[in-house]
């Protein structure tokens, strides 16, 4: 190619021509250029060249040597490898393209997406050289999939124009909306736009149309109403919904009375929050005249309201989970059974679904029972409640609460023994006013009553699990739905030891020892300044749980064999579990495991959303509550690193910002990867992960939900 500014003579034979174009579109195998900028690339201005480029390229084309795009746009004919995957656009500059077959994501610069978005199912072709880094680069060449039609954002309007800013983060583009197509929206009102028109290339704005007001941004509903449309969940119940749930019948007959095991004698009770409006699950206590305890968990029957393929199912199926954000539960069931049918409210009768254990007075399993049961709840306990009792040995229940609890702990202590991960992360709630306006942010603190009732919910979801795996001798096991855990990425951990070091923590790697090892660490750093930077870096190693037919372990519990039994009015995957235990305990066959495995996907799939959008909702309400504090200092720690910036977590409030590396002006700074910092070019100045510095907020912003911070 020739140098910028010079050009190069004209009356070339046609055979030269071709040698350069090939040769330039050969050098550039991931690049797609017109046949103006090609011919400019080459260093020709005449006339003459520009035609016979343009009459090459098509020839070229045509006999296989280059390929012209969608576009018009020329690139190497080079034979590339294809494969699908998700874009992640992570940046205006670039994005990635997630491909499940290989170890490493893909890179594309902006210029070679096509018009991709975020989140779309697309076909790569990928370049065996690794210019960009250590990453395969590639070519977006097809869109399969778009991965949503639908966003939310801030219209902004003009007598003749309007735009609607996404508050996607990784949507980088304004959405055009013709006239007429703004459902009479006001500027600043936050509204949900549809895609009417996609972009073909990287200057191009996507065209859309407004679908449905929020309100004005800045306003908690509005906000709130934001978050949960990003997510596509949904705002309401459809009206046949309510009327199929209003239907159902809230007598309990005789008949169905005598088909289960009658407990409404025993002593019964329910721990849950204190703003808890349904009640899942309950715990039963009596004294065996052996000298050991029967401890019945006793876990709403949903499935005995939920019939197989209704209406009801295919949404509660639809909507996988409830979901929490901070001001508001958007529930699996409606409020018929969430709330009333299925809430184990106190002095009523309600149907269960149990897991009754016999255990001695070391909280050893002597014998279990399943099946379906009836009780009668005595008392309603908040968590609070219950620990008042627990500590003063007191109160109503205080005896059969402190039993327990006693039997909790060893639970507790043998699941540790066994090699369980003991990760206790801090989550934080908010104080609202009737507004939902935050005026505080309060972590939650987790004390016995919280972790009795966890043990015992612990205990059941594993005797469940283990017992439809044994039920079956041999290799071909009943199709179950099982919470699996799998260990930790060797690399990554081998990563995060190195990184431990550098504190003083060793850690070992080696699968047998590598529970035990990280508990050791956990207990080692426990109030000091580092823990809190290792403890989420130790989560990040490890591999997300989720929902599968396949009788694996979870590594975090120590468990061989684990389910969700517990929570059916919050989580479908209870739901199938109660269905398919019911149906083996009735000595059934093996269920399809090709007809469950695809629900197992939804659901790990719904559970992910869940938890985005109960992020974003924290997150909005951190960022809320952290304005009108610009220029106050604040206490934080170095949370992350990454090459556009050094995210802090605040120590007072426990709110992240981020401070821009731009915005440090002492030095250059550029980002070591390999060792969680930033560093200066000139002073050598480093922020590592862990480190504490004083910063102000610098700025906050809502649509996008960040806090801008300065290093003071």
């Amino acid at each position: 190619m020739a140098r910028k500014g010079k050009r190069r003579k004209t009356f070339l034979s046609k055979k030269k021509y071709l040698e350069l174009i090939l040769q330039f579109l050969d050098s550039h195998p991931l690049g797609a250029f017109s046949a103006k900028t090609i011919t400019k690339k080459l260093g020709f201005r005449d006339k003459p060249s520009k035609g016979i480029i343009k009459e090459l390229l098509v020839q070229l084309n045509q006999q296989g040597k280059v390929r012209q795009l969608r576009n018009g746009n020329y690139t190497s004919g080079r034979k590339l490898e294809y494969l699908e995957g998700v874009v992640d656009f992570v940046n205006p500059r670039f994005c990635y393209v997630v491909i499940p077959q290989m170890d490493e994501d893909v890179w594309v610069r902006a210029a070679d997406m096509n018009g991709a978005m975020d989140g779309d199912l697309v076909k790569v072709a990928i370049h065996k050289t690794q210019r960009h880094g250590k990453r395969p680069e590639g070519v977006i060449e097809e869109i399969l999939e778009r991965g949503r039609q639908e966003f939310v954002g801030k219209i902004e309007l003009s007598d003749r124009w309007a735009f609607v800013i996404p508050d996607h983060r990784k949507m980088f583009q304004d959405i055009f909306i013709p006239p007429g197509k703004t459902l009479e929206a006001q500027s600043r009102d936050k509204v949900v736009v549809r895609i009417t028109e996609w972009p073909t290339g990287r200057n191009q704005n996507p065209t859309g149309e407004v679908i449905r007001i929020l309100g004005p941004a800045g306003e908690n509903e509005a906000e709130i109403h934001s978050i949960m449309a990003e997510f596509d969940l949904p705002f309401e119940f459809p009206e046949r919904i309510l009327a199929a749930s209003a239907k159902i019948r809230d007598t309990i007959s005789q008949p169905e009375i005598s088909k289960r095991r009658d407990f409404r004698n025993v002593t019964t009770f329910t721990i849950d929050p204190e703003d808890a409006k349904d009640f899942d699950d309950a715990l039963s206590l009596r004294s065996l005249e052996n000298g050991n305890y029967e401890v019945g968990v006793h876990i709403a029957d949903v499935t005995h309201y939920l019939k197989p393929n209704s209406a009801l199912d295919q949404e509660a199926l639809d909507r996988g989970t409830s979901v929490y954000l901070v001001d508001r539960t958007i529930p699996m069931l409606p409020e018929r059974l969430s709330n009333e049918l299925c809430s184990l409210r106190p002095k009523e009768d309600k149907l269960t679904f149990s897991a009754v254990f016999e255990v001695d007075r070391n909280a050893r399993v002597k014998h279990q029972w399943f099946g379906r049961t009836i009780i009668h709840s005595d008392r309603r306990f908040t968590y609070e409640e219950a620990q008042e009792r627990i500590d003063a040995v007191d109160g109503d229940y205080g005896k059969e609460l402190t039993i327990l609890n006693e039997l909790a702990l060893k639970l507790r202590v043998n699941r540790f023994r066994r090699g369980a991960i003991n990760f206790e992360t801090t989550e934080v709630k908010f104080k609202l006013d009737p507004q939902g306006k935050p005026l505080a942010v309060i972590p939650k603190i987790r004390k016995d009553a919280h972790k009795l009732i966890e043990e015992f919910m612990l205990l059941a979801n594993r005797k469940v699990a283990e017992f439809v795996f044994h039920r079956k001798k041999g290799k071909n096991k009943d199709t179950f739905v099982y919470r699996i855990h799998d260990y930790p990425d060797p690399e990554k951990l081998t990563a995060f030891s190195v990184f431990a070091r550098k504190f003083g923590h060793e850690l070992e790697v080696r699968e047998q020892a590598i529970a035990k090892s990280l508990n050791k660490l956990i207990d080692d750093i426990e109030g000091k300044p580092e823990q809190d930077v290792l403890q989420q870096l130790a989560i990040r190693t490890m591999a997300k749980a989720k929902y599968t037919t396949e009788a694996k372990g979870h590594f975090g519990l120590a468990f061989d064999h684990y389910a969700h039994f517990t929570s059916p009015i919050r989580r479908y995957p209870d739901v199938m579990v109660h269905r398919l235990l019911a149906h083996y305990l009735n000595d059934g066959d093996s269920a399809e495991k090709d007809e469950y495995e695809p629900l197992c996907q939804h659901s790990s799939d719904r559970e992910k959303r869940a938890a985005d959008a109960e992020r974003a909702s924290i997150k909005y309400k951190q960022v809320e509550f952290m304005q009108g504090m610009n220029d106050e200092e604040f206490k934080g720690i170095v949370s992350g690193v990454t090459e556009w910036g050094i995210y802090v977590e605040l120590v007072k409030t426990k709110c992240e910002g981020m401070v821009r590396l731009s915005d440090l002006k002492d030095d250059y700074y550029q980002f070591d990867e390999e060792n969680f910092r930033v560093i200066g070019q000139r002073t050598k100045n480093t922020f590592t992960l862990g480190d504490m510095v004083t910063v102000v907020v610098k700025k906050t912003d809502i649509d996008r939900r960040t806090i801008d911070l300065q290093m003071v």
